[in-house]
């Protein structure tokens, strides 16, 4: 943003034949690449360890344009986004498009172009975990076993409670290969993020077309917050993990509860995998 004037003091004239100041270098771009999902799958260090790269720029905070901003228009969306030259990607990130019905029409409405970064994990997990943050907001919600059944007895899973539905991903899928194809789309596992974070890096280099700079050299692990970190970030040379918010202790949840939710999301994800042809071994 251009730095405002004080009030009532004019900007000096500058001197006669004189060149203008040096203009700020790149165009503001909408993005060529979207990290569309899934909330606590890992979204955030796929952001952060891919605007690494320099050929890539990033929007450090989530816009939400495509599920609660579109009335502001495509111009807004864009004077969100940073400067970039000719040969590099502008990427953004908002984990509840994924889960948005209207988010894959609207994007491909802006570009049929897009790629789109998906990053998933095994979607107990990702529940526990999503509890896990919605509780150290909010410490008097209901139990995380009150919020995941109708009715425990008959096993019967509440899917309108959205840390349930979120990992359900075959059916969020179906509304994005209505528009995009699967070759549009690239999978992140989140699991594999953690253990071989270059690994899964490098996919995601080769999948937006860019060379792999992002590689081992670049992490270590941090046995505190059990996740891998960056060992040098976009902004300094500094060590550079993610906020206090990633890596919480997760809520001790009774085995059989969690044996309950396997059986019920087994059938989801074997369908995953069947459709996006790759197994992320959550059984």
């Amino acid at each position: 943003l251009q730095q405002s004037r004080p009030c009532g003091r004019a900007a000096p004239a500058p001197p006669a034949g004189s060149a203008p100041g040096p203009a700020r270098p790149g165009t503001k771009r909408l993005p060529r690449a979207i990290v569309v999902g899934v909330k606590k799958g890992g979204t955030r260090a796929v952001l952060e360890f891919i605007r690494v790269h320099p050929e890539v720029r990033a929007l450090g905070t989530e816009p939400h344009f495509f599920d609660r901003n579109y009335h502001r228009g495509l111009e807004w969306y864009r004077s969100l986004m940073p400067r970039t030259l000719d040969s590099q990607i502008t990427v953004e990130k908002t984990p509840s498009y994924f889960v948005t019905k209207e988010a894959p029409r609207r994007i491909f409405n802006m570009s049929r172009d897009t790629k789109l970064i998906v990053v998933v994990r095994n979607p107990v997990t990702r529940a526990i975990s999503d509890y896990t943050q919605t509780l150290s907001k909010k410490p008097d919600i209901p139990t995380f076993e009150g919020l995941t059944f109708r009715n425990r007895s008959l096993g019967l899973v509440d899917t309108s409670w959205n840390a349930i539905r979120i990992g359900m991903y075959a059916v969020h899928l179906q509304s994005w290969l209505q528009y995009f194809p699967l070759s549009q789309i690239h999978f992140v596992s989140g699991e594999r993020l953690i253990t071989d974070p270059a690994g899964e890096m490098g996919k995601v280099q080769d999948f937006l077309g860019i060379k792999r700079v992002i590689t081992d050299k670049h992490f270590y692990f941090n046995k505190t917050k059990g996740f891998p970190c960056l060992k040098k970030s976009e902004s300094s040379g500094l060590p550079r993990c993610l906020g206090k918010s990633k890596g919480r202790t997760h809520v001790q949840i009774d085995p059989e509860v969690i044996e309950q939710l396997r059986d019920f999301y087994r059938p989801y994800n074997i369908k995953f995998y069947e459709t996006v042809g790759q197994d992320f071994r959550w059984e």
